[in-house]
């Protein structure tokens, strides 16, 4: 028989966030709020794994994980209730059930490590997950007699002044011997709120004289569970610091993390520099000894090794190694900003591909574009795209010289090693090696052949 199996209980409504969607897709650090203790659950690789679903079942079933079987909990009577929908397909399949809450993403692996060895060791019926906290307000306090052991677990509403001053709550995360769970879960009173509660079983089980055991999280921010949008952003903020020092440890340099915002899903490279008031989201790769920022924002970007991104915007963008954008330029869906290319202040691209060693210094727009390598892009061009119906697309070959203010008004082609004067609008394609200028643009001469 297999050891564990894990049940993440998602069915509440959480009225609390005040949202009309689950608060478990809420967004923390580029992930929806369940996918963490559903990426705890598949580290622990458990026999089992069941997530029971309830409020808005449909939506919260998509940022699943796929391993995990789906219980519907219709209607939800409480956390008793919930595990009882999964009795009948774990009873017998298995020695422990561990009980975690879809709302709880700080939770480390090592600490159900050490939570599950300590039941294991005491040989306990019951593990409750505590935490030592400075402000118990509102959480159930775990009652402990004189040799430490756990006596009972007592509501915030229903504890004594003398209780109310213990610091030590319940988290709610249980770790049941399997047989013993199965027997008595059946036996949860029904509350006078009409629902089953999982903390009853405590009492339970002491009042047997079973082994109980208390294991107290080394960091009670741990066992933070999210009930509303503040109890949001003290997560992100958390979040955002392990995510720093996770990269700081593996040879990435971030000069103040307290003002640079990197999603959990960003990869970075080594010896690569973030620079303050950074904004790194999604599915962003960075690779080794790039510069970023400050003031830069990548969103589902990729970027090869030895960048610079000076104040920019990156969206779902890509650019190869020795990429130089910014200041104050906007890379947009679709841009691929091939070897060597440098955008200066204040351009913008926009589904195009600008060849190796592109030269775009400054002020331009190029759109549904195809640029040849070492062509240089003079200040003020603008790619011509959109007809007010359709776009349209402009290629321009290898070499080319584009004049300041350059008008190209799509679909154009310009030929390699040709030219534009500055303020030409070319409206009809330039062969190679010529020269065009004018409003419209004509093609004037033909550079002359190389020796």
């Amino acid at each position: 028989m297999n050891q564990l199996a894990v049940v993440i209980l998602a069915a509440g409504q959480s009225t609390r966030m005040r949202s009309k969607k689950s608060k478990l897709l809420h967004p923390l650090a580029g992930r929806p709020l369940i996918a963490y203790p559903m990426r705890l659950v598949a580290e622990l690789q458990p026999a089992q794994r069941l997530a029971i679903l309830g409020h808005l079942a449909t939506e919260v079933r998509a940022a699943l994980d796929p391993k995990a079987q789906e219980v519907l909990q219709e209607p939800q009577l409480g956390t008793g209730h919930a595990l009882q929908q999964a009795q009948p397909l774990l009873q017998g399949q298995c020695q422990e059930v561990l009980v975690l809450y879809g709302d709880t993403p700080l939770l480390r692996l090592e600490t159900i490590q050490a939570m599950r060895q300590a039941h294991q060791e005491h040989g306990a019926v019951l593990t409750l997950l505590s935490g030592i906290v400075p402000d118990p307000t509102g959480y159930g306090r775990v009652l402990r007699d004189a040799r430490g052991q756990v006596q009972a677990v007592v509501e915030d509403a229903e504890a004594s002044p003398e209780q109310r001053a213990i610091h030590e709550i319940n988290s709610g995360i249980l770790l049941f011997q399997a047989d013993w769970l199965w027997q008595h879960l059946p036996q949860i009173p029904r509350s006078l709120q009409g629902e089953y509660y999982l903390t009853d079983l405590i009492g339970m089980a002491v009042e047997e004289q079973a082994p109980v055991v208390a294991y107290t999280a080394p960091d009670p921010e741990e066992i933070m569970g999210i009930n509303t949008r503040l109890h949001l952003a003290q997560a992100e903020a958390i979040l955002r610091q392990r995510v720093a020092q996770r990269l700081m440890l593996a040879g990435v340099t971030i000069l103040d993390p307290t003002s640079t915002y990197i999603d959990d899903t960003v990869e970075i490279g080594r010896d690569s520099t973030i620079y303050p008031n950074s904004y790194l989201y999604g599915e962003t790769r960075i690779g080794e000894d790039c510069v970023i920022g400050p003031n830069s924002l990548l969103l589902d970007s990729q970027v090869g090794d030895r960048c610079r991104i000076l104040a920019s915007v990156l969206e779902q963008a890509l650019l190869e190694d020795e990429v130089d954008v910014g200041p104050f330029s906007h890379m947009r869906k679709g841009a691929h900003l091939a070897h060597g290319v440098h955008v200066g202040n204040f351009g913008e691209v926009k589904n195009a591909h600008l060849g190796p060693g592109v030269k775009m210094g400054h002020f331009s727009y190029i759109g549904d574009a195809e640029i040849g390598a070492e062509t240089n892009i003079g200040a003020g061009t603008i790619t011509c795209n959109y007809d007010g119906t359709q776009k349209h697309r402009t290629v321009i070959g290898k070499k080319a010289f584009i004049g300041s203010d350059t008008m190209l008004v799509a679909p154009v082609q310009v030929g390699d090693e040709a030219k534009t004067g500055a303020g030409a609008v070319v409206t009809h394609d330039v062969p190679p090696k010529t020269v065009a200028y004018g409003v419209p643009a004509r093609v004037q001469k033909k550079e002359p052949a190389a020796d």
